[in-house]
């Protein structure tokens, strides 16, 4: 399973050159992607609202005219529905996507994402456990959000204690760590499933597949800047991402902290991906997918790669979001169908076709 690191490297090397060239130009079109399809994504759905409508709207939030013929319902729509939601499907989708080309980087894997860490196993089984015994009323609607998150925190902080030894942390370890938790984590869910009604299955097994529907500025507003903390701060251990490429033990010769990179690479992917997940359920192929179409595309550079998997992302959550919202009208497909019905046909191209990049 585990991927050659120098066939990763040597799979994307001309691409890799070609693409930190043209990095400026790169994520200038892959924003001005994530644009079109923030404002097709807020203008569609069952109640469709015209771009003349939209700028009025926008105006009229901004304060620079009045909302002229638009009415109380579709500004309600657009404002308090449909912006929320879009906003909520950039961050999660950004934050999936960095945090899976951060663990494939640092895991030298390309099968490596998120949930390797335990963070989706953990976010599950707090959920359930939630769902099923129930939660301090103060705690209102987020209740299942808060359980979820300290749950993914809870479990990673186990695999990375696990992992790390003699105050070094070994990749290898970490990984099989990961994996026991998250079957220890399926197995604790499993019970739960079995000890709940129909009524808090239903409800834990449409938190599994994953939605946006439950986007509310006043949930969304306080965790905008935790959202935004592993976007902006993640690029900035790209050099040191290239370098463990290479080898731990080649990054060190190059003066790469590799202990403290794989701290903070894997607290600021929990958090960011942790939060994603509480507050959209788990939702899949996103962390594997989009970094490895950025890598195709544009090479391994983690100094394009990141930011470019952040944008590519967020594009990707919010034209998913928009599937599962338009497919089945007036009902709502759960997101995590449509990421698995895009992500898993690719995934099986690149195994068929790209033999050589998974080091078989």
């Amino acid at each position: 399973m585990v991927a050659n690191d120098a066939s990763m490297t040597a799979a994307g090397t001309p691409a890799s050159a070609y693409g930190l060239s043209r990095g400026p130009l790169i994520l200038g079109l892959l924003f001005a992607v994530l644009i079109v399809s923030v404002l097709v994504a807020v203008a569609n759905g069952a109640f469709p609202v015209s771009g003349g409508k939209l700028i009025s709207i926008a105006l009229e939030v901004l304060s620079l005219g009045d909302r002229g013929d638009v009415s109380a319902s579709e500004y309600a729509v657009v404002t308090q529905i449909r912006v929320p939601r879009v906003f909520l499907g950039i961050l999660v989708g950004a934050n999936l996507a960095i945090g899976g080309a951060v663990m494939q980087g640092m895991f030298r894997n390309p099968l490596a994402d998120p949930g390797l860490i335990g963070v989706s196993g953990g976010a599950a089984v707090a959920a359930i456990a939630v769902t099923v015994m129930g939660a301090p009323a103060v705690l209102g609607v987020y209740a299942l959000p808060s359980a979820a998150f300290l749950g993914a925190i809870v479990a990673t902080s186990l695999v990375y204690v696990i992992g790390t030894r003699g105050g070094t942390t070994v990749v290898a370890t970490m990984l099989l760590a990961g994996i026991a938790i998250n079957a220890l984590a399926q197995s604790v869910t499993g019970v739960f499933v079995f000890l709940s009604d129909e009524l808090q299955l239903r409800s834990f097994l449409f938190w599994t597949l994953g939605s946006l529907g439950g986007a509310g500025w006043p949930t969304l507003v306080p965790l905008i800047p935790v959202l935004l903390l592993p976007l902006v701060t993640l690029p900035l251990f790209a050099r040191g991402l290239n370098a463990i490429l290479l080898g731990e033990r080649d990054a060190r010769y190059l003066g790469v902290n590799t202990q403290r990179l794989k701290l903070l690479a894997i607290c600021l992917t929990a958090l960011g991906v942790g939060i994603a997940t509480a507050l959209s359920g788990i939702i899949g192929f996103v962390g594997i997918v989009i970094p490895h179409v950025v890598r195709l595309a544009f090479g391994p550079d983690h100094r394009l790669l990141l930011p470019a998997s952040v944008l590519a992302g967020a594009a990707f959550m919010v034209l998913a979001d928009l599937a599962a919202r338009l497919v089945v009208q007036p009902a709502e497909l759960p997101i995590g169908v449509v990421t698995a019905a895009i992500g898993a046909p690719f995934f099986l191209w690149l195994i068929l076709h790209r033999r050589s990049y998974f080091g078989g």
